[in-house]
This record gives structure tokens, C-alpha cells and sequence, in this order.
């Protein structure tokens, strides 16, 4: 399963991200494209240890059932509900938000295992480094998809 401790993994995850432009729509959401890379931003911040959100109550009830597909090779459906915490509504600067992004990637990937977060993930609580690894990969996807590259 593609993951962002995969070389070329990070390498094409990286090409489709310089593909979005200022003006990239998306196919389904709310978000605006710098919107999105924003979340993708919020999101990656947990992962590196730059964020510590709390565990949300819900997902230590639902978690334990879901798990298993947020780490499967299928994609993420469309519109899938999102923690309050990583919703963006305000306008934001597509240059600064897609740099800050390829910037995480290459820090994650960099870093290695080492690097990965031990906080609990706000919705499925303690995951390894190779989790932390391959949701993100998954969650990143996900959007670049939502927005045709």
C-alpha cells in the first residue's frame, strides 16, 4: 500500500500537488483549493507532532469498526464526515498553503519513523508510524482526487 515513508510514493504525491493551480475546482465538498491543501496542512501537522487535537468521543465508539477501511487500498468516500478541528471556512493563500504541504510531506518522509507523532489520532486513537504513514498518504490522495489531479 502506497504510504509517505515510499520514496516514490512522496515523489508522485508531490507532482499531482505542483499539478493544482489557484483556480482547480473540485469535483465534490465545500472547500476552495487552498481550503483544501489548508486541511491537508491540519492534518499532517498531527502527524509530525506540530499538533496534539484530543480524542473525539465518538470516535473511541466507532473507531474500532472503521479502522480497518481507513487503511485499505479502497479510496475514502466522497464527502466523508471531518473532525470540527480540521474543517477550514476562511479564505486562504494557495501558494503559501501548497509549499507548507510539500514541505510536511518531504518532513514526514525525511523523519522516518522517528519522526511520527505518539499523540493518539483524534478519531482512532494510538497508530503505528507505518498507519500514520499510509492514512496520510490515503487522506492526501483523497483530496488531490477531489480536485481532478
Amino acid at each position: 500500500m502506497k504510504n509517505l515513508f515510499n520514496t516514490a510514493d512522496v515523489a508522485l504525491l508531490k507532482s499531482r500537488i505542483e499539478q493544482l493551480t489557484p483556480t482547480s475546482q473540485r469535483k465534490w465538498g465545500k472547500m476552495q483549493v487552498a481550503q483544501m491543501l489548508a486541511h491537508c496542512n491540519a492534518a499532517m501537522e498531527v502527524a509530525t507532532a506540530k499538533k496534539f487535537p484530543p480524542r473525539i468521543f465518538i470516535g473511541r465508539i466507532l473507531a474500532p469498526l472503521v479502522k480497518p477501511a481507513f487503511f485499505n487500498e479502497k479510496p475514502f468516500a466522497k464527502n466523508a464526515p471531518t473532525d470540527k478541528s480540521f474543517v477550514i471556512k476562511d479564505e486562504r493563500d494557495f501558494a503559501a498553503e501548497k509549499n507548507k504541504l510539500l514541505n510536511l510531506i518531504q518532513q514526514f518522509a525525511d523523519n522516518g519513523e522517528a519522526g511520527v507523532t505518539t499523540h493518539p489520532h483524534s478519531f482512532f486513537g494510538t497508530l503505528t508510524p507505518t498507519e500514520w504513514a499510509r492514512g496520510m498518504y490515503k487522506h492526501i490522495e483523497h483530496h488531490l482526487v477531489q480536485f481532478g489531479v
